[in-house]
């Protein structure tokens, strides 16, 4: 089983590389709470007016903070530990379930050969990162 699993990463590594897909895992959370956090804290200090200032000055840090944090989905991919690489090989196998191929190359021929099979592909891939890794997800920059 190890080898296909290997297959499909593969294979969802050559397709986001290929949509350019770049994603931030931790980023946006962070952003969020800095947000939040100063919008609190303005109220604390100034009232209703120190919310909005809090606010917009939490939104700006919070998006200073987080920019450059997205890296390619290949990266990302492949910084998954085992059993996080099995369950989206799981998700994409489904995908695949009528294809027989013998190594990856193949395996990436076969799917790039078929826009239907590439956007299947992509959208089983792209429901895992947003669902399991609770990623934000950017396409070509």
């Amino acid at each position: 089983m190890a080898p296909r699993v290997d297959d499909v990463m593969r294979l969802c590594c050559e397709i986001s590389a290929q949509e350019e897909i770049k994603v931030a895992v931790k980023g946006s959370a962070k952003g969020a709470m800095v947000a939040g956090g100063s919008a609190f804290l303005g109220g604390m200090l100034g009232g209703p007016p120190g919310i909005a200032v809090g606010g917009v000055v939490g939104s700006l840090l919070g998006s200073w903070l987080t920019s450059g944090q997205f890296r390619p989905l290949p990266q990302v991919l492949m910084e998954l530990p085992p059993a996080q690489q099995r369950k989206l090989s799981e998700d994409v196998a489904a995908v695949l379930w009528g294809l027989d191929w013998t190594d990856a190359a193949q395996l990436v021929a076969l799917v790039m050969g078929s826009s239907t099979l590439q956007q299947q592909v992509t959208a089983a891939l792209l429901n895992y990162i947003t669902k399991e890794l609770r990623a934000e997800v950017r396409y070509r920059d």
